[in-house]
């Protein structure tokens, strides 16, 4: 969908004035609306209503071009309105929540002036809401109108580089009450480069929130390895800079997957060496040093997961920390396994590098220290496992093969490597 549309942008700050007149650049009619006229008056006048690098030019033109105007929300502009964007504030209350009552008052606005309006309409939330915001709207404002669709449309802009970051985005986020509405949206920005994710509403809600919460946690740990290195006598920005020259593990997409908790013979023993010598600093470094706990509480959950299975017999598919490795130091399995016998169920376990016999030295006392039964536990094959179990937790990622099979035996499983733990409504088990 390259076509041009109406778009009315209710709210002209930083991101809603770029929007307006980003859109009108790419060849959409625009009408930016304000309760604030000294924004609307500004543009009329084809003028920006602050400073943003490129944003006078471009307002200047588009002016001057008819596709950008200003002025009220009322039943006409609405009537000729294919798509209403969103754009309004959602700060923060006293307690951290965000306050909605800015968005909710828009919407309320836009409903009483749909009465006489025949054709579909689409609602694109550009704010930054939480997940399930949108459906409450769809669900409680717009609730007598079934020829409204909603849309989370989030913004990446930096102010700043605002403009560029609208005609040059580095990501597009598209989620919808229908595909349709979705797909329109997308198309909004046909002609800019890249290609637009189109996700469920509440993944593109969700998706702002987890960008912004990834930049402050870069920064943070910027600042925090800055701050031991100085006090090291060690030039931090030359750390990071070669840290950030490994495009394969550093700067990448590797480990940003939910899964299990880690573990293994260098991140927590490494962690706890950067922690103990900053506190024997004076340095106090909360985002490192929370870092342990946090893999703590999110291997609690795992085994919460666990225990919440039906039948006594847990077959558990992986000991080693990770795959294709038979390397048992610190795996997180070996804890999860402890408490699964301190809570009564039988546990077997398969592991297709692990033989005991095989494995010797600190591996070797790492588990036998741990599980001292660990040899009546393991068993030699995956169909050992399956027929000795009432369910079945992977702990470890398998082969095609071994999930197949596993997944053929009609049990219920459990895939922590996967699994998006408590905070989701909905478990993935393969049953």
């Amino acid at each position: 969908m390259n076509y041009k549309q109406n778009v009315i942008v209710m709210g002209l700050g930083y991101v809603g004035c770029v929007s307006a007149a980003c859109l009108a650049e790419i060849g959409h009619n625009v009408l930016g609306v304000d309760r604030d006229i000294n924004k609307v008056e500004a543009i009329r006048k084809a003028q920006s209503p602050f400073f943003e690098a490129g944003l006078d030019n471009l307002i200047q033109k588009n002016v001057a071009a008819g596709r950008l105007q200003a002025g009220a929300l009322d039943e006409k502009a609405l009537g000729a309105a294919d798509v209403v964007m969103l754009c309004v504030g959602t700060p923060s209350q006293p307690n951290g929540n965000i306050d909605l009552s800015h968005l909710r008052r828009v919407c309320e606005e836009i409903s009483v002036l749909l009465r006489r309006r025949t054709k579909r309409l689409i609602v694109a939330v550009r704010s930054t809401v939480f997940p399930g915001t949108c459906e409450s709207l769809l669900e409680s404002v717009f609730a007598q109108r079934e020829d409204v669709d909603i849309v989370s449309n989030p913004e990446f802009l930096r102010e700043g580089t605002a403009v560029k970051d609208f005609m040059e985005p580095s990501l597009l986020v598209v989620g919808g009450s229908t595909d349709e509405a979705a797909q329109t949206v997308a198309g909004l920005y046909s002609g800019l480069p890249g290609e637009v994710s189109i996700v469920s509403l509440r993944t593109a809600e969700m998706i702002k929130y987890t960008c912004n919460a990834f930049h402050a946690l870069k920064i943070g740990f910027a600042n925090e390895i800055g701050s031991l290195a100085s006090s090291l006598g060690v030039n931090p920005e030359q750390v990071m800079a070669t840290m950030c020259r490994d495009t394969k593990l550093n700067i990448s997409p590797a480990y940003l997957k939910p899964g299990f908790a880690f573990g293994g013979s260098c991140l927590p023993k490494d962690l706890r060496a950067l922690t103990f010598r900053s506190s024997r600093l004076d340095l106090k470094l909360p985002l490192l040093e929370s870092v342990l706990p946090s893999n703590d509480e999110h291997l609690k959950r795992s085994i919460h997961e666990v225990l919440e299975l039906s039948g006594s017999r847990i077959g558990i598919f992986g000991l080693a920390f990770k795959e294709d490795t038979d390397d048992l130091r610190e795996s997180p399995v070996i804890t999860l396994i402890e408490h699964l016998i301190g809570k009564g169920r039988a546990v077997r376990i398969h592991d297709p590098h692990i033989q005991l016999d095989e494995i010797y030295g600190s591996n070797l006392s790492f588990v036998v220290s741990a599980l001292p039964h660990i040899g009546r536990l393991l068993t030699r094959s995956l169909d050992e496992l399956i027929s000795s179990s009432d369910a079945l937790v992977i702990a470890q990622k398998p082969t095609v093969a071994a999930l197949a099979q596993m997944t053929a035996s009609g049990m219920t499983i459990l895939d922590l490597t996967k699994l998006p733990l408590k905070a989701s409504s909905a478990k993935r088990t393969l049953v």
